[in-house]
């Protein structure tokens, strides 16, 4: 099962498409943003070396908290705030070992029962290829799962219930928020 995200409705909606379609439309995507990048000195990027493509691909993959997000943002989540302090609570402000090895933003585990992005199992984690993956990946749990859910408080009692085991998570997300004032910046 596949989503697509309805602009009208702020949701994710399940889709068929079958798996030959998917991964054409995947390689084609990455195609076009490896042909996206140019450099300062114009050069193309047929004449680009293969450490010139690799330093690219990697700065564009780096991390770092304002294109977390701006991703989020760009994924139009209905309380990013609260999806920003579930990643800073997750990653230990973002030097955790399961976020600097695995790319976890969210210290999800593999899924077993919906789609997933995740390339497999370390440390008892799900580890993607890069961080943006794992927000993909956490986007796709949130429609898979949260679709129904409409404001914060039922947000809040949807992870104490179902995603923390931690008692105070709910707590200590809370004060994230209202720490690094995270409504403000989305």
């Amino acid at each position: 099962m596949y989503y697509r995200f309805n602009e009208k409705s702020l949701n994710f909606e399940k889709v068929s498409i079958p798996n030959t379609l998917l991964f054409g439309i995947g390689v084609g995507i990455g195609l076009l943003t490896l042909l996206g990048f140019t450099l300062l000195d114009n050069k193309s990027i047929e004449n680009l070396s293969s450490e010139e493509k690799l330093i690219i691909l990697n700065q564009y993959n780096e991390f770092t908290e304002d294109k977390l997000i701006e991703n989020i943002n760009s994924l139009n989540f209905r309380f990013p705030h609260i999806v920003m302090a579930q990643a800073i609570q997750e990653t230990g402000n973002f030097k955790s070992n399961i976020f600097l090895e695995n790319n976890n933003l969210f210290g999800m585990k593999q899924a077993k029962v919906r789609i997933t992005l995740a390339r497999g199992t370390n440390r008892n984690h799900a580890y993607y290829r890069n961080w943006q993956e794992s927000l993909y990946d956490y986007a796709i749990y949130c429609s898979t799962y949260l679709s129904k859910i409409y404001t914060e408080e039922e947000y809040f009692n949807y992870l104490e219930q179902n995603y923390a085991e931690d008692p105070k998570y709910v707590g200590r997300l809370k004060n994230l928020i209202t720490t690094y004032k995270l409504k403000e910046k989305f």
